[in-house]
């Protein structure tokens, strides 16, 4: 199915309506017409793409979904072609207000982490302040596009969309999360696990942990 949607993407799909009859898109795909008209109603039924049937033809749009798939697997073949980046900085562990606790727990987040980023993470957050001469990686985090996690509306009030980076905190796996759109700096990073960090490290406010993030 995947290729299905890589053909169509390599026609535009990503970014416009393409008008496409099934005997065009089987040369595309190398396949029978009978089979490229059942991976175009596959793609749909997946919400991968999204199909308008005429008397002019059909019409075909990639969804944010379908875009969204496409966009893992190109990361995953940056894997394999390319060689991974690493940014390592340092944090100073702090207590946050509770907001970590309360936007985890959110299941508008929470499915998406679980799903995306595959753990179901501790209700809260490991809250890190980056030294001074340090900042720079913030910077470039904010920069990267990271992993989407989408924005939602709940309880009449709307959640921004947020990012996420997978990531080491002395050693031990997890991800930093952060807003995807920011209007200022800030020194803080936010980090979520499956088990609550500052146990499985024994941290207390003022320890200094090292971050390991792979891009």
């Amino acid at each position: 199915m995947i290729e299905a949607l890589k053909a169509l993407a390599l026609m535009n799909a990503t970014r416009e309506v393409v008008k496409i009859s099934c005997k065009d898109f089987a040369e595309k795909i190398n396949q029978s017409v009978q089979t490229a008209s059942r991976r175009l109603k596959e793609l749909e039924d997946n919400g991968l793409i999204e199909r308008t049937i005429t008397k002019d033809g059909q019409f075909v749009v990639i969804t944010e979904k379908g875009r969204d798939l496409l966009h893992r697997e190109y990361l995953d073949y940056k894997k394999i072609f390319e060689r991974e980046e690493t940014l390592k900085f340092h944090g100073m562990v702090f207590s946050g207000l509770g907001e970590g606790r309360y936007y985890v727990s959110l299941n508008g987040y929470r499915e998406q982490f679980r799903k995306k980023l595959g753990i179901d993470p501790f209700p809260g957050t490991l809250n890190l302040r980056i030294p001074k001469e340090e900042i720079g990686i913030k910077k470039r985090l904010d920069a990267e596009q990271g992993i989407k996690i989408d924005g939602f509306t709940a309880e009449n009030r709307t959640f921004g969309e947020v990012k996420a980076f997978k990531c080491k905190v002395n050693g031990l796996s997890a991800f930093i999360v952060m807003p995807k759109r920011t209007h200022h700096l800030s020194d803080v990073i936010e980090i979520i696990a499956e088990k609550k960090l500052r146990d499985e490290l024994n941290l207390k406010d003022g320890d200094i942990v090292e971050v390991e993030v792979v891009l």
